[in-house]
């Protein structure tokens, strides 16, 4: 199963990219999408937080994660 992944703000700079794709062998769910994504790119875990969002809504852990899916990562913001 390919997934294509939209990378924001920190995100983005932790991953030096703005879009990776992630090749996994079977289905899973959010939580254990974001527990491979934080083994590849360690500075992850630095975050406080970060948002999964599934097809332009924000997406639960239990959520599963389907093959043509639009996934965006959405860490915290500051603003005034």
């Amino acid at each position: 199963m390919k997934l294509e992944i939209l990378l924001f703000g920190i995100a983005r700079e932790i991953v030096g990219s703005s879009r990776v794709q992630f090749d996994l062998d079977a289905p899973l769910d959010v939580k254990a999408f974001k527990l491979i994504l934080e083994e590849k790119y360690p500075r992850m875990n630095h975050l406080s937080y970060y948002k999964v969002a599934v097809n332009q809504e924000f997406a639960k852990d239990e959520q599963l994660l389907q093959q043509g899916d639009e996934i965006a990562l959405i860490p915290p913001v500051s603003g005034g």
